[in-house]
């Protein structure tokens, strides 16, 4: 006998737009906080928007990053970051790491006594150790990096705008633009309250959010296009119940197992992703409310046309597939 884990019932009649007014007034006040937080505490922005230096080593014998951060743990430095580079073409004799290392100085350089003391500290725990290159990136060209990041959210968010407008009407573009919105203001509201790393791997979370965000929004975008055609005397806030009842499994199913995946990545995975794994399963979350609460109170106010061209079932009636000659019959 076969076991199905369910996690929402098969038939489900949940009101999910009883409260609508109370749960787009919480959106919204989110997002007002969270441009708040933005202006007020700013973002603790990481060495990719702030500057600093880039040093690779290079070693005959195997490391341990862990052994590398604790060396560089009792210097004054910035925000350091510590990765092992793997590349097939390297021999069992090279052993490579990219340190990272933020600065608060205005040249957003690592200075040469910076430098020897950093080089001091990894030789007392790898004598072999040696550096292959060092590298600065300036604050001009971080700054250059934050305009980047957010052109390239901007322009994500336009073009799924674009798309769904042509796959479905303008309503349902909007209320997807202001879904995604709410989505990227509330992640970057919450980076802002707990003062977390922001740098370009947070911006990738980012666009990974918005991606998952406009997929669910679009499943249940094309549900309610086929119900609106189905239903067509239905009042339209009945077939947005009716529509999210039935794409509720799906979207919890979805929603779990992705958690599930970055729960052990942000458990397992260490500090150099942990900024990255939050981000998305913040925006797993804010995405799957944003889906029913923001995308479509914006479609149910604003309304839809129900005279799509393409005709679809005939909504029928009680008693109409009884033939005509036993309808009327005692």
């Amino acid at each position: 006998m076969a076991f199905r884990l369910k996690l929402v019932p098969d038939n489900t009649s949940y009101n999910f737009f009883r409260w609508q007014w109370l749960t787009f007034g919480i959106s919204a006040l989110a997002m007002v906080v969270s441009v708040v937080l933005v202006l007020v505490m700013g973002l603790n922005f990481g060495i990719d928007f702030k500057g600093g230096t880039t040093i690779r080593t290079e070693s005959p014998t195997a490391f341990e990053v862990g052994d590398y951060r604790q060396a560089l743990n009792g210097l004054d430095l910035g925000d350091v970051s510590i990765t092992e580079v793997f590349d097939p073409s390297f021999g069992a004799s090279k052993h490579v790491a990219m340190i990272r290392i933020g600065t608060t100085d205005e040249t957003g350089s690592v200075t040469p006594e910076q430098l020897n003391e950093v080089e001091a500290a990894l030789q007392t725990v790898d004598p072999k150790v040696v550096f292959a290159a060092v590298e600065s990136v300036g604050p001009k060209v971080s700054g250059e990096l934050i305009k980047t990041a957010f052109y390239a959210v901007g322009a994500a968010t336009i073009c799924i705008m674009f798309y769904i407008w042509l796959r479905f009407e303008w309503q349902f573009a909007l209320g997807a633009v202001v879904s995604i919105v709410h989505d990227v203001l509330l992640t970057v509201g919450i980076f802002s309250l707990f003062q977390l790393k922001f740098d370009l791997t947070t911006i990738a979370a980012l666009l990974t959010t918005l991606g998952y965000s406009v997929n669910d929004t679009v499943v249940v975008f094309d549900r309610l296009r086929e119900n609106l055609i189905k239903f067509k005397t239905m009042p339209l806030i009945d077939v947005m119940n009716l529509t999210v009842n039935e794409t509720l499994s799906r979207t919890i199913m979805t929603a779990v197992t992705t958690a599930l995946a970055l729960g052990a990545m942000m458990i397992f995975g260490g500090d150099v992703i942990r900024g990255f794994v939050f981000a998305m399963l913040w925006g797993v979350f804010v995405g799957c409310y944003s889906t029913i609460y923001v995308a479509k109170n914006i479609v149910l106010w604003l309304g839809v046309k129900r005279d799509w061209s393409k005709p679809g079932p005939k909504e029928k009636t009680p008693g109409e597939d009884i033939p005509a000659a036993f309808r009327d019959a005692p």
